[in-house]
């Protein structure tokens, strides 16, 4: 038995944030139906023609690890005639995820009014730029857009000058707490026998990157720019092979283990004297260059200190721990073997599903009617008025 086993979920989102609740929930069990518009795909490249390589699209849709573990239902939802059904989809179901700009979906006649409506059960979690209210709640933007609007950017490099970051900062947050406050109105409705609406914004999700930084001051204002000096707290430091290795020894304890380890206990007791930092900090540049990257992972995890070699992707889906945590998984795609990642935390009694990447657009259509009742006519009804079609009819 797996945790969420027996849960019904119908996703209408097309980017990671909201992708990311139901990748989590399909890991957990449920039975997530990915809606995917055809006009939608075809903005993204995924409806490919009869000259595409089929073997490279299936190969492209399977890669992303977000969309693992999940049916898809290949519909246009602004269609009169998909709309039947997918209301009957949604009455069956517990959660409906969506990812449009407010009121966009409600437009199409799956607003969140409309759904509570139809199924007074269902929790709808609606992940956005800027959330379903407020001042900006009609704008879009991307992650580092709802970084700037969190006041994270401005900080995030360590730097005076903002920089775009090279991750998904603010769409795996979002993702996170868009989860987390899902499975909270789920437990709720365990009391209240009701749904609720879950608005996630982005901007929203991102500003808990402040807490630390905030915790230092009454008065956020007086907060002077990161200057990107080096402090004893931490470091990256380049190595003779050319590697990275990361260090944040921060703690007395573990500060003086670092300072004996590389041969220079005199550092030890200037940890807090900031007028020798710029000093130091070029002394250990040095220092880390005289041996290669391992072999200061080696000698530094030999005196318990807290130093990590940088690695790159391919190197953290190689890493031993990683791969004994079972957070690099490899499956057999239509093409060669793709690479995921696993599921980020473990249930002792309740484990995740075997990962199944995504299949191509549509695949699970047929059965998916099937479940819903609908016959062969109706199918075909369904074809002739261009529910499975982009075009805007």
């Amino acid at each position: 038995m797996t945790a969420l086993a027996g849960l019904k979920i119908v996703d209408f989102s097309r980017f990671l944030p909201g992708a990311y609740v139901s990748w989590i929930a399909g890991d957990l069990g449920a039975d997530v139906i990915r809606i995917e518009h055809p006009r939608e795909l075809a903005k993204q490249g995924q409806m490919f023609g009869a000259t595409a390589d089929p073997t490279a699209a299936a190969q492209a849709r399977a890669r992303p690890t977000y969309h693992r573990n999940k049916r898809s239902l290949l519909i246009n939802p602004g269609s009169d005639a998909a709309r039947v059904v997918l209301h009957r989809l949604i009455a069956e179901a517990d959660i409906l995820i969506e990812d449009y700009r407010p009121g966009v979906l409600a437009a199409m006649g799956f607003g969140y009014a409309e759904m509570a409506t139809l199924n007074p059960r269902l929790i709808y979690c609606s992940v956005s730029f800027a959330g379903q209210s407020g001042p900006l709640a009609d704008r879009a933007g991307h992650d580092p857009a709802a970084l700037a609007l969190a006041g994270a950017l401005s900080r995030l490099n360590g730097l005076p000058d903002p920089a775009m970051p090279g991750l998904q900062v603010a769409d795996v947050l979002a993702g996170t707490h868009a989860t987390i406050a899902t499975l909270a109105a789920l437990q709720a409705r365990e009391r209240t026998g009701l749904g609720q609406h879950v608005d996630v914004a982005m901007s929203d999700a991102a500003m808990p990157l402040l807490m630390v930084t905030l915790g230092r001051t009454d008065d956020p204002a007086a907060l002077p720019p990161p200057t990107g000096a080096w402090h004893p707290k931490g470091g990256v430091w380049q190595c003779a092979d050319g590697g990275w290795i990361c260090t944040t020894d921060m703690e007395p304890a573990y500060w003086a283990r670092f300072c004996t380890a590389i041969g220079r206990p005199d550092f030890e007791p200037r940890r807090m004297d900031v007028a020798a930092h710029p000093g130091m900090e070029q002394e250990l540049k040095a220092i880390f260059r005289t041996r290669t990257r391992d072999d200061w992972v080696d000698l530094l995890a030999a005196a318990d200190t807290q130093a990590m070699p940088v690695l790159s992707p391919a190197e953290a889906l190689d890493h031993p721990h990683n791969r004994a945590r079972g957070m690099a998984v490899d499956l057999d795609g239509p093409g060669g073997i793709v690479r995921q990642i696993g599921t980020p935390f473990h249930l002792s009694d309740t484990p995740p599903v075997p990962p199944r990447p995504a299949g191509l657009p549509g695949a699970d259509n047929e059965a998916i009617f099937a479940e819903l009742g609908l016959d062969a006519d109706e199918v075909a009804a369904l074809h002739s008025s261009g529910a499975f079609s982009g075009e805007r009819r």
